[in-house]
């Protein structure tokens, strides 16, 4: 891994980090009405969920409205261009609208994709015996949009040792105004510098609840855990799903990923 290949230390919005991992979670009591609920919990694991995106159906929405417009611009423009030099006109400020037109439509072309190839949910796995997490990752790339070998579910595993929980908070009047994330960053132990960064939740609340549980768990494990009060959900099931996450695909883990992350690791086991 070379320099280019590290993340900023603190991201554009950074606020504070959470406590962490080694620092006992507070505020236990608040944590039995979170919403959802871990989706799978035992002796060896716990699997809380996380999405990329928070609400679906908006890139859609906006999206296929601004890929219309801006192709429709870009086509007027391109058709009154080829009339201005059928009649000895100049074409230079039509042709500079044509291509801001097309841009605008290509700009919004990864989230209209987002909204229909994300994963119904895209948890993370926190496996106390092995202390490490297994996070079921989908990367994308805005600029190469039709490419395969960079949009795709690509699970990661991590120490558990080398996460940092960090605060986000961005100001957006259009949005709902006041934006607060918790993003999940991963550092090298050696170096101490940020390998990975990925969306933990998209509020703060949650975000502080779900830390504390994953916390709890992969220090105390099961039994430090409070009696929830919502059930767990099954995401790859359909009751009770929008239109728009009934299309998403289902989530479905490597073999190999699947068993070691919901297993103990065996004596010989040196990793």
């Amino acid at each position: 891994m070379n320099k280019f290949d590290y993340l900023p230390v603190r991201g554009i919005g950074w606020k504070y980090d959470l406590p962490g991992v080694g620092e006992l979670p507070e505020r236990k009591w608040s944590l039995e009405d979170v919403e959802p609920a871990p989706n799978q919990l035992d002796e060896n694991y716990i699997e809380l969920s996380t999405r990329t995106i928070s609400v679906r159906g908006v890139g859609v929405l906006i999206g296929s409205i601004t890929l219309v417009v801006g192709v429709w611009l870009s086509l007027w423009v391109f058709y009154d261009m080829l009339v201005a030099f059928s009649e000895g006109k100049g074409g230079g400020l039509d042709f500079l609208f044509m291509i801001l037109g097309f841009a605008m439509a290509w700009s919004f072309i990864p989230y209209v994709k987002l909204d229909f190839v994300l994963p119904r949910d895209e948890p993370i796995r926190f496996n106390r015996l092995r202390r490490k997490i297994y996070v079921y990752r989908y990367r994308f790339d805005r600029f190469y949009v039709f490419s395969r070998i960079r949009w795709g579910v690509k699970p990661v595993v991590y120490n558990w040792d080398d996460l940092t929980a960090e605060v986000y908070r961005f100001y957006a009047p259009g949005c709902g105004g006041l934006i607060e994330n918790v993003m999940l960053s991963v550092r090298n132990p050696i170096t101490d510098q940020v390998i990975d960064r990925f969306i933990f939740t998209h509020d703060l609340y949650q975000g502080e609840a779900y830390w504390a549980i994953a916390r709890l768990f992969m220090q105390q494990g099961p039994e430090a855990l409070p009696k929830f009060v919502h059930p767990p959900r099954d995401w790859n099931d359909d009751d009770g799903l929008s239109p728009m996450h009934r299309l998403a695909p289902k989530v479905r883990w490597p073999t190999e990923i699947d068993l070691e992350s919901r297993s103990a690791p065996a004596t010989n086991d040196v990793r």
